[in-house]
């Protein structure tokens, strides 16, 4: 009896034991299969983010390297434009070099030297002065030729610019490396220029004939900023032979001076022209005005008349009228006739006054 209970109770609980063993095997299985959903989901879910990442990250590089291409294209063109730039002053360069020797060779030449002097001389005295004002390789009366002589009234007179330079000299001045060399070339440089400068004070300050002074011209503006910067006491000697040493730029300056100073003496010889014009003027607005005058008067009595004769023409047309009254006032009587009649005659008396 006991152990039929016994049983009967174990086998209760064992039954009841494997139904809440069921029951968790089936809510395991349904949270497994939900968790399977769920994975597979975020699985989907995380595919498809990736996938539109991996797309828009394609895209983004895509447009990068599209980009990069685009502007290493525009930068290369800019090269191959700047290379060309560079080619094309490459060769203005070497032409230049080409033209540089040439002077080069020109300068070294005394002879071509001074041509090259009066070609630029030549060309800053034109571009300055009216062609009246100067003459080029003027034969003075002692024998010397000027390069060129600008023709001033007195004073001062007409000066000689001279174009020829020391070149020699400066160029020993520029290259020497040495302390002597540069004292040997300063020495010659002084030397050159105070002769040179002595030379046009002998040839071409000629008494009667021209200015009491005249113009070195150097062609050269590292030459004359050389000698002014480092020369004082040489600018100084050329003062005392009265010679004024110039570069282009200082000779522009005093042909703009001299040209001021032509002007004004064309003024001085033209004023007694324009005080006789002037004269001439006032005469001419004094018989204009003495002329508005006449004409007033004229104007003056041709009113008068015309009021004459507006006075005249009423009197006419009053009388006229009166005229009118009398014929209108008539009667058919013989006295009445009559006495129109007389009245008629006073009328045409009274009109002939």
């Amino acid at each position: 009896m006991l152990l039929f209970r016994w049983n009967r109770t174990g086998g209760s609980s064992q039954a009841e034991l494997m139904g809440r063993l069921t029951q968790l095997a089936e809510s395991n299985a349904a949270q497994q299969t939900q968790l399977a959903e769920r994975l597979q989901a975020q699985e989907r879910s995380l595919s498809k983010t990736l996938d539109e990442r991996l797309t828009n990250l394609t895209h983004r590089i895509g447009q990068t390297l599209q980009q990069s291409s685009t502007k290493t294209g525009e930068t290369m063109a800019k090269l191959q434009e700047r290379l060309a730039v560079i080619d094309a002053a490459q060769k203005n360069i070497t032409e230049l070099s080409g033209k540089v020797v040439g002077l080069q060779d020109i300068l070294s030449n005394k002879q071509a030297r001074g041509t090259f002097g009066e070609i630029q001389l030549q060309d800053l005295v034109q571009n300055a002065l009216p062609p009246s004002a100067y003459a080029f390789q003027v034969t003075l009366r002692n024998g010397r030729r000027a390069d060129c002589l600008i023709n001033l009234p007195n004073p001062p007179g007409s000066i000689v610019i001279d174009a020829k330079f020391p070149l020699e000299s400066y160029r020993m001045l520029v290259n020497a490396n040495t302390k002597i060399d540069k004292n040997t070339a300063r020495r010659q440089f002084t030397t050159d220029i105070l002769k040179h400068v002595s030379d046009i004070s002998k040839r071409y300050i000629v008494h009667g004939e021209t200015a009491e002074s005249a113009l070195m011209f150097l062609p050269s503006e590292a030459v004359y900023a050389e000698l002014h910067a480092n020369f004082v006491e040489v600018v100084e000697k050329s003062y005392s032979f009265r010679v004024w040493i110039v570069s282009p730029t200082t000779l522009m300056a005093t042909l703009n001076t001299v040209r001021a100073i032509l002007k004004d003496a064309q003024m001085r010889e033209q004023a007694d022209v324009i005080q006789q014009e002037v004269m001439k003027m006032l005469r001419d607005v004094a018989r204009l005005d003495q002329r508005v005058e006449n004409l007033e008067k004229h104007f003056g009595q041709a009113e008068k008349d015309l009021k004459g004769i507006r006075v005249s023409a009423e009197k006419v047309t009053n009388r006229g009228e009166r005229i009118t009254e009398i014929e209108l006032s008539g009667s058919s009587g013989a006295e009445e006739t009559e006495n129109n009649s007389i009245s008629s005659d006073q009328a045409f008396h009274q009109i002939e006054k």
